[in-house]
């Protein structure tokens, strides 16, 4: 890998924008955290001299270099690696001072396990990005009136692929599992969503490095990225990684386009195959989004009334607020924008399908 800049000007700007970003999705503590970083950190540790002279693209539409190293520092206070980081972390107060100086002593203990973790993606497998796909599968099953298959793509640890196994709060309804652990009550506005019994008979998802959430090296990986003073994010996804848990293994370890062609060259008769993602496939590289978006429209052509095809997305689309919610279907073909949400999931914008769609 080549060198950074020596200055580390390109880093330290990564890290106030991901500050902004977290203040935005109420992070307090993450943003100021960021902060400290982009001000403090020097090239004087191994952890400094390896985040000041990254050499990719340190920002979140890149490698993400600040939520690596906050994910890894988390993982430290949620092991009990160091207690002194953990002092300072939520639900404690402590001042800049402080907090930096712990941040810089668990830097130079702790380098060899930072320094690995920074070599890894951050990985935020958010449970709530369930409610705003909900809709979504309810429309399909309104549309169509069969059960549904699932196929995600960047699945992480499958919880998102357990969605009709939580309960819902959605405008001032309920659906879902009652008894669930699981619980998510979005912030609703828009349309009333289509709330029907849904039927799922197969689900599995794909992802370049699937975690385990029955393994407890994984679960500590996945809730480390969970930021540190969002008590609630914490606890929902502890209790849908007990879920997951209890179920089989559905998430396959595969490149994506390659998982892809596989599920989209079985038809089921009877059954809507859904293809979905959430805050995914922009990180799929342009000629493999391409090829992907070849695949789906060559499997829509093929789609027919008995076997059909949609596609859900929770994506970026360069508008604010929030992801865009879309929707697609075979074999019509029709695609439409349903929705807008949150990318955490805390609120949801619901348009909808045309009536006369």
């Amino acid at each position: 890998m080549s060198e950074g800049r020596p200055d580390g000007t390109h880093v330290r700007h990564a890290f106030r924008g991901q500050a902004k970003s977290c203040d935005e999705l109420g992070s307090p503590f993450t943003a100021r955290l960021c902060r400290l970083v982009a001000d403090r950190i020097g090239a004087d540790s191994r952890v400094g001299e390896r985040v000041l002279g990254w050499s990719g693209d340190p920002t979140s539409k890149g490698d993400s270099v600040a939520l690596r190293l906050a994910g890894a520092l988390h993982a430290l206070v949620l092991s009990g690696r160091s207690a002194a980081l953990g002092a300072c972390y939520p639900p404690n107060r402590t001042d800049d001072d402080t907090l930096w100086q712990a941040i810089a002593q668990a830097m130079e203990r702790e380098a060899p396990f930072i320094l690995d973790r920074l070599t890894s993606a951050p990985q935020t497998n958010e449970v709530r990005r369930s409610g705003a796909l909900l809709p979504g599968f309810l429309t399909v099953a309104q549309l169509f009136g069969k059960p549904l298959i699932l196929s995600e793509i960047g699945a992480s640890a499958g919880l998102n692929l357990h969605w009709d196994r939580y309960r819902y709060d959605l405008a001032n309804s309920h659906w879902g599992d009652a008894a669930s652990p699981v619980s998510i009550a979005p912030e609703w506005s828009g349309a009333a969503p289509p709330l029907r019994p849904v039927e799922v008979i197969e689900r599995a998802g794909c992802d370049i490095n699937p975690l385990d959430p029955a393994d407890s090296e994984d679960r500590l990986r996945l809730l480390s990225y969970v930021w540190a003073d969002q008590q609630d994010r914490i606890d929902r996804t502890r209790q849908a990684l007990e879920l997951a848990a209890s179920q089989r293994s559905l998430v396959e370890q595969a490149d994506a386009i390659d998982w892809l062609k596989t599920r989209l060259a079985h038809v089921h008769p009877g059954a809507v195959h859904v293809v979905y993602h959430s805050i995914a496939w922009q990180y799929l590289p342009e000629a493999a989004r391409e090829e992907g978006e070849a695949l789906i429209a060559t499997a829509g052509a093929t789609a027919t009334s008995e076997a059909p095809l949609a596609r859900l997305q929770m994506e970026a689309d360069g508008q604010a607020p929030g992801a865009a919610l879309s929707l697609q279907i075979w074999p019509k073909g029709e695609r439409h924008l349903v929705g807008r949400a949150d990318f955490h999931g805390r609120w949801i914008a619901w348009q909808g399908w045309p009536a006369d769609g």
